[in-house]
């Protein structure tokens, strides 16, 4: 179920970034309703910055054209999961702050996953790439010398992220218009707390199947038990001992876990079959099909059927340009053990990084937040790099 879209205010892309953060957020914009805040991007976008602007459905593109050797990518997701149902919660829209506005906590939905992100995106898009009637401004909203980009940019904005990878903006992008998607290097600017961290685990769900034969259970003799008979597949479960595996120098820990289970059509019924749902997190030196059949391999003897999945991603730290920002934010890159669209663009063949502001444990919480300065910090270390 989504929320009703809330109408969108016209974004100032010059006003200083966590303000500008809190006026996302401030949009609703879960997953299924990003219509307002996806026009209010691309009107900001058209009316203050030099960029040439695509659109498809929900998700925008922005490119610079400056005639550079080198392109990267700075992408980040409009939506949001659904607002908290618990009374009283702060992650939630409107946003609100702890401390003076811009100087403190700001608390609200998206704030870390990712309206933080997409806030020093548009800030960076002002600052680097100005219309020509605009003054270019320093991101905490004074005006500032214009900056020079070094290289050429393309900014992607876009829908149905936090939903199933059928309906994923940058995925149909991918499909429609893969030209808008090309690059040397790319940044998801999903919330890192200001590492830099490589590439991501991937995803593979199954269901193992076991299948009895009904009965009455006061003659349970009468029949065979297929919820028992998936405690074997359990047991193997609880036994496996994860990898950590070790890709381009970053350690990826691996895990396999039954993540649901059914079975059963009565209280008196012995159950005829019982399905197994299990998640395997797995590293970057694996294929899809080559994490399948290590799952098949360990519940041999078992209907096991993939029914969702996706590739992960290697570091991709070993580009120019990824060394030259590492050096830059000058902390020690970490792998990414959950999913991310950086997939996306390696699918693609083109290295990418996930890098920005706020703690991606918070993210999806009820007390989901980020402090100003974090939002400020990423916005510097992306500016100094992209200008270098």
């Amino acid at each position: 179920m989504t929320s009703a879209p809330s109408p969108a205010l016209p974004l100032n892309l010059s006003q200083e970034v966590s303000l500008l953060t809190a006026a996302l957020v401030d949009v609703d914009s879960v997953s299924g309703g990003e219509t307002p805040l996806a026009d209010a991007v691309e009107a900001a976008l058209r009316a203050q910055t030099s960029l040439e602007v695509t659109r498809d459905g929900d998700a925008i593109v922005a490119r610079s054209r400056l005639g550079h050797s080198d392109r990267v990518i700075l992408a980040g997701h409009l939506d949001t999961v659904p607002l908290p149902a618990t009374a009283g919660a702060r992650g939630t829209v409107p946003s609100s702050w702890d401390g003076t506005p811009g100087e403190g906590v700001l608390w609200g939905r998206g704030t870390t996953d990712m309206k933080g992100g997409v806030a020093v995106q548009l800030a960076l898009a002002a600052r680097l790439f100005p219309s020509n009637a605009g003054t270019a401004h320093d991101g905490a909203g004074a005006p500032a010398a214009a900056a020079t980009a070094g290289r050429d940019v393309t900014f992607v904005f876009y829908d149905h992220e936090e939903v199933e990878a059928a309906k994923s903006g940058l995925g149909r992008l991918a499909l429609n218009r893969p030209d808008l998607l090309a690059g040397d290097f790319a940044i998801l600017l999903e919330p890192t707390n200001g590492t830099v961290e490589g590439g991501c685990n991937g995803t593979l769900r199954v269901e193992a199947t076991t299948v009895g034969e009904a009965a009455h259970s006061a003659r349970a003799w009468m029949g065979k038990n297929a919820i028992h008979a998936a405690a074997p597949i359990l047991a193997r479960l609880a036994a496996y001992e994860p990898a950590t595996v070790t890709v381009d120098g970053l350690d990826y820990r691996e895990s396999l876990n039954a993540v649901g289970i059914s079975g059963g059509t009565a209280g008196n019924v012995i159950p005829d079959r019982c399905v197994v749902t299990i998640n395997y997190r797995f590293a970057p030196d694996k294929s899809l099909d080559e994490a399948e059949a290590l799952v098949g391999a360990l519940l041999d003897g078992f209907d096991v059927v993939r029914t969702d999945g996706a590739p992960g991603a290697r570091p991709g730290l070993t580009h120019p340009a990824a060394a030259a920002f590492v050096a830059v934010v000058g902390r020690e890159p970490l792998p990414k053990y959950g999913w991310t669209d950086v997939a996306r663009f390696s699918e693609l063949g083109v290295p990418a990084v996930n890098f920005g502001p706020g703690d991606a444990l918070l993210a999806h919480k009820d007390d989901e937040r980020v402090a100003a300065e974090d939002i400020r910090a990423c916005l510097s270390a992306l500016e100094v790099w992209l200008t270098a």
